[in-house]
């Protein structure tokens, strides 16, 4: 049997310990740490691959190693990444049981960044568990454990992480306090991945609050850096809610420039769903112009597309934008037109 058609062992409690035999427990027939080693290294291999069921088996096995010869240490790390699996699989009760048993054995011991990490990893699934409270206090200490450390990276990690919980709870002057002090410490690590994480949740942020002239500045920084890291994809979609957010503050002018960019991303792309998309915007923001012309350009444009995808939800919206249109020029043979077609 191959190791990818091995069960997955399920063990309940990640403190149970199941049969080895070391030097310190003579009692438990099968610890070996060098076994130990090699299982926690296949183990982060497959879950940097995304192979979580790989990772989970193979994690799990090193954990009952490292218990078995009496290394906390290494316990602790395979423990951690235990839980980095079942985050990953979306089982979030269960990160919390792995990450509190990491956290168990490393209390006692120095500071060191596993600590953080895990307290960030338990921080996360509270969130995801809707549980913000919980979630705010266990970044919290993971942002204490790493300000100790005077470790850059983590503090970043943690503020980030931080405000995500502070949004969770609502506080969205707080999450942007949080992620502002993460974008700097990002800043002046110029990591570029992450600082395009920080600039989308700072620009979603200030979106949720209202506050949509915030919004466009850090989604105009987001797409700088989309574009200087030739990531055509996400410049895509940060152009929709850069057009969204000009239109709601009324710059119809500013929408259509941003529509219009992405229509032509999305066209060198083969990206169907954009173009009918960002036709979609380009329409209304005309008829909000009064320029019912090019709306119904635009609309037309949008059903062909829609047909195209055969979605035919988007093709009944766009043949009532059709009409709607045409009623404002007063064209109502057209109207006709675009009944019949329903």
């Amino acid at each position: 049997m191959t190791k990818s058609e091995q069960p997955i062992k399920k063990y309940l409690n990640p403190n149970q310990t199941i049969g080895v035999e070391s030097e310190t427990h003579p009692d438990l027939p099968f610890a070996n740490e060098e076994q130990a080693a090699d299982l926690l290294e296949q183990g982060m291999q497959a879950l940097q691959q995304g192979d979580l069921e790989i990772a989970l088996y193979a994690l799990q096995e090193s954990v009952q190693h490292y218990r078995g010869v009496g290394n906390p240490e290494q316990e602790a790390k395979a423990l951690y990444y235990v839980g980095l699996v079942e985050y990953g699989r979306g089982n979030y009760e269960l990160t919390l049981s792995w990450a509190e048993s990491c956290c168990d054995l490393l209390t006692p011991r120095p500071l060191c960044r596993l600590l953080g990490q895990a307290l960030s990893l338990m921080g996360n699934a509270y969130r995801h568990c809707h549980s913000p409270e919980e979630a705010i206090a266990f970044q919290i200490k993971s942002l204490k454990v790493f300000q100790q450390l005077e470790d850059a990276s983590g503090q970043m990690a943690a503020y980030n992480n931080l405000g995500l919980a502070y949004k969770a709870q609502g506080q969205m002057q707080k999450a942007i306090e949080c992620q502002q002090d993460a974008l700097k410490i990002a800043q002046q690590l110029e990591d570029r991945n992450i600082i395009a994480q920080i600039l989308r949740n700072l620009g979603n942020a200030c979106y949720s609050l209202g506050n949509y002239r915030g919004a466009i500045r850090y989604y105009e920084e987001r797409f700088k850096l989309a574009q200087d890291m030739k990531d055509e994809r996400t410049a895509v979609q940060i152009l929709r809610n850069l057009a969204n957010a000009s239109y709601t503050i009324g710059d119809y002018q500013r929408a259509i420039a941003y529509s219009e960019q992405r229509l032509y991303i999305a066209r060198q792309l083969g990206d169907h769903r954009s173009q009918e998309q960002a036709l979609g915007s380009l329409g209304v923001a005309y008829d909000a112009q009064g320029d019912y012309q090019k709306a119904i350009q635009c609309y037309e444009n949008r059903l062909k597309v829609a047909r195209l995808l055969k979605d035919h939800r988007v093709e009944r919206q766009a043949l009532g934008s059709l009409r709607t249109a045409c009623y404002a020029l007063g064209d109502y043979a057209r109207i006709m037109e675009y009944q019949s077609e329903v």
